[in-house]
């Protein structure tokens, strides 16, 4: 019996912390008689999560000295592989992790825990977008370019392998770092569990008071969910169709404000529908109830939007970059997403042709249920087994 461990280090709301979910599912799928599971957690709000499995789960604090000599030894750019030969004499943390002599620690979080930590690791590496889309203030700052650039390259230094969403996102790992393509695996992502929930919240039209037909875009306000352009092309269509409506999720922080502005300039500010943060609980109604998810991201390799709006049967249009035409196949209309007028054009197909919506609602739940929770936990099964069988 081979042992496996798991360690969980994010909190909500959605993003990373959906990964982890979908990794956990996976890693309590693994037949009992094969394997035997260890969970460990750094924030007590996993907890609700862990009590619905039937797992061993371990609190690991990070340690407050521990964590601070781990970080004057980064910033002082001492040598990674003599911190993992002495970091178990004086950070518990570690010892934690060695004690449980696991085989195997899956690490869905890409950080970087799965190469300090000595221990054989699966790490993740979920985007590159640092290398690929400079031009983006929260990803463009030196210090975080390095920050990232050091992380992900001692990931492929360190960890015994290395999980990526997509086949872009395998060789963008590979050609940025030299890492071996054998040691990269492609996970993709799956719909969320709460996504699939049929049952409307009983509150939900008080709460959330949506215009009979709108577009839909769930996102945080970076500069890189691309909310600008998405706005103008709204605006552009304003006269051809009155009563074009945008609905749009997301805490009011970032580029929030710059997105109001430039609303307010437009004069689109009764078309574009602010929801602010929405609970898990209330996004499968408001997909349902959406023309269309247009999504101009300009970040990949994937993202996790579309998959909500495949489940539910939701008309998809999205960024025709990196591996999202991978990602959702002949269920999504694809535009330039420098493009304001291909942004409008695929609006206004889906605003207008019936027809359209229809296939795409088809196409996307047929892609949901072909790649979906069983698949996903099959494949990351094949993985660590595969790992297991590899020599260190």
């Amino acid at each position: 019996m081979k042992k496996i461990g798991l360690y969980l280090d994010c909190t909500p709301p959605r993003g990373e912390f959906q990964i982890n979910q979908f990794v956990l599912n996976a890693i309590a799928a693994l037949p009992s008689e094969h394997f035997s599971i260890v969970v460990a957690y750094s924030s007590e709000l996993w907890r609700e999560y862990l009590n619905n499995y039937h797992l061993r789960t371990i609190r690991v604090p990070a340690g407050f000295w521990g964590r601070a000599i781990c970080l004057v030894w980064t910033k002082l750019g001492l040598p990674v592989g003599l911190w993992r030969k002495v970091c178990p004499t004086f950070y518990p943390l570690v010892r934690t992790f060695q004690r449980e002599q696991c085989d195997l620690w899956v690490f869905p979080s890409q950080n970087s825990r799965s190469y300090q930590i000595p221990v054989p690791a699966l790490g993740s590496i979920h985007d590159l977008m640092h290398r690929y889309e400079r031009d983006f203030p929260e990803a463009s700052s030196q210090r975080e370019f390095k920050y990232r650039e050091r992380m992900f390259a001692n990931v492929c230094r360190w960890a015994k392998g290395v999980l990526v969403d997509s086949e872009v996102g395998r060789q963008q790992v590979a050609e940025s770092y030299g890492a071996p393509l054998n040691r990269i695996h492609v996970l993709p992502f799956v719909a969320p569990p709460y996504i699939w929930e049929n049952t409307t919240p009983p509150d939900f039209d008080s709460r959330y008071p949506l215009p009979a037909k709108f577009i839909f875009y769930p996102a945080q306000f970076w500069e890189h969910k691309n909310h600008k352009r998405l706005i103008r092309a709204v605006s552009s269509l304003k006269k051809e169709f009155p009563d074009l409506a945008l609905v749009l999720a997301g805490s009011p922080k970032n580029a929030y404000e710059s997105v109001l502005q430039l609303i307010n300039e437009l004069g689109v500010a009764q078309d574009v529908h602010f929801l602010g943060y929405v609970p898990d609980e209330y996004m499968p109604e408001l997909y349902r109830r959406a023309r269309a998810l247009v999504m101009p991201t300009f970040y990949g390799p994937t993202n996790i939007p579309p998959l909500e709006a495949f489940a539910v049967g939701c008309p998809v249009a999205i960024s025709g970059t990196y591996a999202m035409p991978e990602q959702a196949g002949d269920a999504a209309l694809f535009f330039d997403p420098k493009s304001v007028d291909e942004i409008a054009g695929c609006i206004r197909k889906l605003w207008l042709d019936d027809a359209l919506c229809a296939s795409l609602r088809d196409r996307g739940r047929i892609r949901a249920k072909a790649w979906g929770r069983e698949q996903f936990n099959d494949r990351l099964r094949t993985i660590i087994e595969r790992m297991l069988e590899s020599n260190p």
